[in-house]
């Protein structure tokens, strides 16, 4: 019984050495998504430890970490069993950056100037509650269940919808927001972030301070077959450089959100694996590339910080956006852009309106047909930084419909055909949550 229980302990012994030698090396990027999820969602999100660690949190592995919030100190810290902590620290108008131990919490540091429009307009081009609209083409019995259908009942957790907001011919005639949420919440975009990333080379092309179809200003690609990629190319995912992005393991994506201090160089650092510009390969490491080129025209970090506002964000008062920096000071255009269910809505609507705002055109017309025309590798499923239905992801809804996405099931859907956006955020993907039926319920409700 005793050698028995021996040969027992040993191989349990084993066991748990041979666990800890396979998964040690997530506990750095484990520790590090849950630090970076609880400081934002508390500096910047308002909601508590115990509704983060519940909600954003609630993911195989993230739950194993333990977290510390330092409120007076403005940031949180992780650990998985003690090991392998990681801090994330908050800093006013560049949101919350996940810090090695080379970070100087004294060093000053540049805020981008903002400059919010007082209006006294309705939603979408003022900060007033819309007009009560009523549209004959709607049948508003439809629709509503369509929206209480997108929601769990009491006790569930399956669907994990937080916010839907509805918007027809520039007026809100749907809004619903789960508990613990409401129109002055704001909320993690995640990859939908890349679409805003896109937006600003259209801005700049319409002012004439670009050229996407030149090859990408990058010093380090000029002695080698990398000087043929474009930021055309960039823009559609279609460079032909390395990447991995998987998030259930240790890749490429995961390692530059939770280990790199500068988050444009990692893309500019791999090689080419296939050829530019028939290579289609989803990367959030190329948006960031991006978000590089675009510190890179302008003279000062002052000006790359504040332009990100000036020219966009404020521009069309989505207030309530804040995005995140690196530690380098770059933009997290990939992932890290966070505002209400209602100001992310006024971003599509933008798109729906062809780049016009309330009679000033910050991009092109031709700008909104460009990100929403399918890049030719993609099987009509990308554009420029938007995902598209021209391939029929969602067979209920019109082909032309064109979206922002982001992890875990956050949508911008854009259907210039129905003249409607819709807004979705929660917890849940493709995988768990059914966006064709909600698509139809909604479409369904709509008679023109």
């Amino acid at each position: 019984m005793k050698k028995k229980l021996k040969i027992a302990g040993i191989l349990l012994a084993i066991m748990i050495v041979y666990l800890g030698f396979t998964n040690y090396p997530k506990l750095d990027l484990i520790s590090g998504f849950s630090a970076k999820s609880i400081a934002s969602g508390y500096f910047i999100g308002h909601r508590s430890q115990q509704m983060i660690e519940s909600g954003d949190n609630d993911i195989k592995l993230i739950t194993l970490a333990s977290n510390t919030i330092h409120e007076k100190e403005n940031y949180a810290s992780t650990s998985v069993y003690g090991l392998k902590e990681r801090k994330a620290i908050y800093r006013e108008g560049l949101g919350v950056t996940l810090i090695d131990d080379s970070f100087d919490f004294s060093k000053p540091y540049l805020t981008p100037k903002r400059a919010k429009i007082n209006s006294n307009l309705p939603y979408p081009y003022g900060n007033n509650e819309p007009a009560d609209t009523t549209f004959a083409a709607i049948d508003y019995s439809k629709l509503n269940k369509a929206i209480e259908n997108a929601f769990d009942k009491k006790g569930e957790k399956n669907k994990r919808t937080r916010s839907l907001l509805i918007i027809y011919k520039d007026k809100i005639v749907g809004e619903k927001y789960d508990s613990g949420f409401d129109k002055n919440s704001r909320i993690l975009g995640w990859s939908m972030t890349k679409s805003l990333t896109a937006t600003y080379f259209g801005i700049l092309q319409k002012q004439g301070k670009i050229d996407i179809y030149k090859p990408a200003p990058i010093a380090e690609w000029k002695n080698d077959k990398r000087s043929e990629i474009t930021i055309n190319d960039l823009l559609h995912m279609n460079s032909g450089l390395e990447w991995e992005e998987k998030y259930d393991k240790i890749c490429d994506a995961t390692l530059m959100l939770f280990q790199a201090e500068d988050m444009a160089k990692v893309q500019r650092e791999k090689p080419l694996v296939g050829k530019p510009n028939e290579s289609w390969n989803y990367s959030s490491g190329t948006t960031n590339l991006l978000s590089g080129i675009l510190r890179s025209q302008f003279k000062t970090q002052q000006e790359y910080l504040d332009f990100w506002y000036s020219s966009l964000i404020d521009k069309i008062g989505m207030d309530s956006m804040l995005v995140e920096t690196d530690m380098a000071g770059n933009y997290v255009g990939s992932s890290y852009a966070w505002a209400t269910t209602r100001d992310w809505g006024k971003f599509g609507l933008l798109y729906l309106h062809k780049g016009n705002w309330n009679g000033e055109q910050l991009f092109d017309e031709n700008w909104a047909d460009y990100v929403a025309t399918p890049t030719s590798t993609s099987k009509g499923r990308y554009g420029g930084h938007f995902w598209l239905n021209a391939g029929g992801k969602y067979p209920d809804a019109p082909k032309d419909l064109y979206y922002a996405s982001g992890f875990q099931g956050q949508k911008i859907f854009i259907i210039p055909s129905k003249d409607l956006v819709i807004v979705r955020f929660g917890l849940t993907d493709d995988e768990a949550f059914d966006f064709n039926k909600m698509l139809k319920g909604i479409l369904d409700s709509i008679k023109k």
